[in-house]
């Protein structure tokens, strides 16, 4: 399976960005889908994700300022970011689990900067 991540890019602080997440394969044959993120330095870290019922989960970092969706027709997995901080700045990757397989995209990064 090939996930691909696009929509980073450099957004001045309060700012938003979408980033998508396109699936090879149907969305629905996973768990859940996740988006994570990688910050110069530091370990990668979960952001949210969404089951298959349509539950969502969110960090508390950015929780009540990111949203996670998906069109399932579409295979495509969103991440939508208001508010935007400098500390967001991350390479922010895609992920699918399904059972106890993971698959993971290459990332996009995402600049926060004045």
């Amino acid at each position: 399976v090939q996930l691909q991540a696009s929509g980073g890019g450099l957004v001045q602080p309060g700012g938003s960005l979408r980033l998508s997440c396109v699936v090879s394969e149907s969305i629905r044959n996973f768990n859940y889908m996740s988006w994570y993120r990688q910050a110069p330095g530091k370990e990668r870290e979960w952001v949210a994700r969404i089951y298959g019922g349509g539950t969502t989960d969110y960090a508390d970092s950015v929780k009540g300022r990111f949203s996670i969706s998906r069109n399932s027709a579409r295979n495509t997995v969103y991440l939508q970011m208001n508010s935007l901080k400098p500390e967001d700045t991350a390479v922010y990757y895609c992920g699918g689990i399904k059972g106890v397989t993971s698959s993971w995209g290459q990332g996009t990064l995402v600049t926060v900067s004045s």
